[in-house]
């Protein structure tokens, strides 16, 4: 069912993180860590939402945990790679188990001028259409979230600042459209992240 306003209700991680009105985020990657993808996110009063923890598998998978600002664990997100395609998994809390798999995320393309991810829903096994999709430029650093191929849910874009570049942390901004679920648009500007920074490395 669709709100007043025509845009769809999109609630993949709870309805609990979901809001009437836009919610605006900035999210701050911290670069200069010895544990790689720490993320923090604030709401646009500088309250803690969550956090994002890294952990790099012996197994050759990266893991990030979601965390809530009490230090829950919302979300897992597992890097699986399976032949020359990367596929990233998430999970409920702090769960590999397949019947807690919610949504993953692979790339639209191997080559790509600009990044495009397909979203897939748990639900939708065969793949043939994607849920979700994000279109991002990878020079600019900013990105914007559909549902399905058409309707915008979310846009994201970097906030270039001195103190950026002095205390080593990339910072972006993100604005959730009304009545979608925040904490899945977080996961999605994490991986889309770490997909950009692979692809830095392999530049």
């Amino acid at each position: 069912m669709a709100p007043a306003g025509g845009n769809p209700a999109v609630a993949v991680v709870g309805q609990h993180f979901m809001a009437p009105y836009p919610v605006d985020l900035n999210i701050v990657r911290k670069m200069l860590t010895i544990s790689e993808g720490n993320f923090g996110v604030t709401d646009a009063n500088g309250n803690i939402m969550f956090k994002v923890k890294g952990k790099l598998l012996i197994s050759l998978r990266d893991r990030r945990i979601l965390l809530d600002a009490a230090g829950n664990p919302i979300l897992s997100l597992q890097q699986k790679l399976m032949g020359v395609h990367r596929r990233w998994e998430v999970y409920r809390g702090d769960s590999k188990d397949l019947k807690d798999l919610l949504f993953s995320v692979k790339k639209s393309s191997l080559l790509q001028f600009k990044t495009q991810l397909d979203v897939f829903l748990a639900s939708n096994t065969s793949e043939h259409h994607c849920d979700f999709k994000i279109k991002g430029s990878w020079f600019e650093r900013s990105c914007t979230i559909y549902a399905g191929n058409s309707t915008v849910i979310a846009q994201m874009h970097r906030k270039h600042s001195v103190s950026s570049i002095v205390l080593g942390k990339d910072k972006f901004a993100v604005t959730v459209y009304p009545h979608v679920d925040y904490a899945f648009i977080v996961a999605l500007v994490v991986i889309l992240e770490e997909i950009n920074e692979d692809r830095s490395s392999e530049d």
